[in-house]
């Protein structure tokens, strides 16, 4: 852990689309393939939503396996977490990964400061404006919405450029008071009072969920992030006013998500360096294992609750701890011993993120799902019975979709912003 001491400046400036892996060029100079493949398991987590593991389950009720994996396919309620809710940290630790190679490669290319910054800015709008158009796509109007997985990272990501010209302590620093702040902020908010209205809330006061003593300040839709958004989100046209988020999600979790973001840049950081490569995965453990530890910590404590739908200080520090020990089991297998034909197919979808999100949360997915129906048949689906029909329409999509990217790589085709 000492390396995170070192004063050395850093050069980074990032690729957005990492943001959150989602964004993406290419990784230039001296490119990690085990970043590619990390990003296109958690772009293949996303997509696979399309198998509908809850579906299956539901049909076999009694079958563990089946439960199993729709839990895992799926949010949890409010704290600790499954695996679906690690694809939104990954995308955001990937951002911070890929940064000090992104700067490194603008700057070898005579990119001056005020170039890098207004590249950053105008790609923090991008990714701003491209969440909300992907959310309104259903919508008879713009849905104004700004927690979704590219708007949290273009809000934080032009600060997160910003940092990476600095020390390592200023680094640090910021996110020690990121944290630290964020956390002061709900404890100091006040709870709800005898007379507060819970319906408009959108929670219930018994609700099976809640946090009780100091935790309380992290409920669901009663704590100092939603009552920001009842006077932010109302600022802007609306079909009805903003009352509560269904989900608790909030806007100002991009403040702890930049702090998910300084972890990656951290490892990022030690990535690129010219040390052993078992140096770095044994940093990589141990600094996952560390954070994973603080965070559970914090959590049974009562100090903090994991919360990753408000991105609660002990969530960054303990989805980042996971992160950091996906990040060491790719880098060790593709990398460090060099196993990479298993992982091509992750590969292909890595190496595109931004084309494979916006496919899997656009109408190209839906377009195929139809054409199926149309050229297949309206009953393809249940071949191996009806329980099964989710999980069949949902590979012959997956494959498809694939097959797209895998044309895209073959010709080089890489979309950037």
């Amino acid at each position: 852990m000492s390396r995170l001491f070192s004063n050395e400046a850093q050069t980074t400036a990032e690729k957005s689309v990492a943001a959150a892996a989602v964004i993406n060029p290419p990784m230039p100079v001296s490119r990690i393939a085990s970043v590619d493949v990390y990003r296109g398991f958690v772009m293949l987590l996303m997509m696979g939503e399309i198998l509908s593991f809850d579906a299956v389950s539901k049909q076999l009720p009694g079958s563990s396996f089946w439960g199993f994996l729709a839990y895992n396919q799926s949010h949890v309620e409010w704290t600790w977490l499954a695996l679906h809710d690690m694809i939104q940290p990954s995308f955001t630790f990937l951002v911070g990964v890929v940064l000090p190679y992104s700067i490194a490669s603008r700057k070898s290319k005579g990119a001056s400061f005020n170039k890098v910054i207004f590249h950053t800015i105008k790609r923090s709008l991008i990714l701003i404006f491209l969440g909300i158009f992907l959310r309104s796509m259903s919508d008879t109007q713009t849905y104004f919405t700004f927690e979704d997985t590219l708007t949290q990272i273009g809000l934080g990501y032009t600060f997160l450029v910003l940092l990476s010209y600095c020390s390592q302590r200023i680094q640090i620093a910021a996110l020690v008071i990121i944290l630290v702040g964020y956390w002061l902020a709900f404890a100091l908010y006040p709870l709800p009072g005898t007379d507060f209205n819970y319906a408009s809330a959108g929670v219930v006061s018994n609700w099976e969920y809640n946090l009780h003593g100091f935790a309380a300040h992290w409920n669901k839709n009663t704590n100092l992030a939603w009552a920001f958004d009842k006077w932010f989100l109302n600022l802007f046209p609306r079909e009805s006013p903003f009352l509560n988020n269904g989900g608790g999600y909030a806007t100002l979790s991009f403040i702890p998500t930049l702090g998910t973001m300084i972890l990656g840049l951290f490892a990022g950081k030690v990535l690129k360096e010219n040390s052993a490569q078992k140096d770095k995965l044994k940093f990589f453990i141990t600094m996952g294992v560390a954070l994973i530890l603080t965070g559970v910590v914090l959590h049974f404590t009562g100090i903090n609750p994991i919360v990753k739908r408000i991105w609660t200080p002990a969530w960054t520090i303990f989805s980042g701890g996971i992160c950091c020990l996906f990040l060491a089991f790719f880098y060790g297998i593709v990398d460090v011993a060099n196993k990479r034909k298993w992982s091509f197919f992750l590969m292909v979808i890595g190496a595109n993120s931004i084309a494979a999100y916006c496919i899997a949360d656009g109408g190209i997915r839906s377009f195929i799902a139809g054409s199926l129906y149309i050229h297949l048949g309206p009953t393809y689906d249940q071949i191996f019975g009806a329980p099964y029909a989710t999980l069949v329409k949902g590979m012959i999509v997956l494959f498809f979709i694939w097959l797209i990217l895998y044309w895209m790589y073959k010709k080089k085709i890489f979309i950037k912003i």
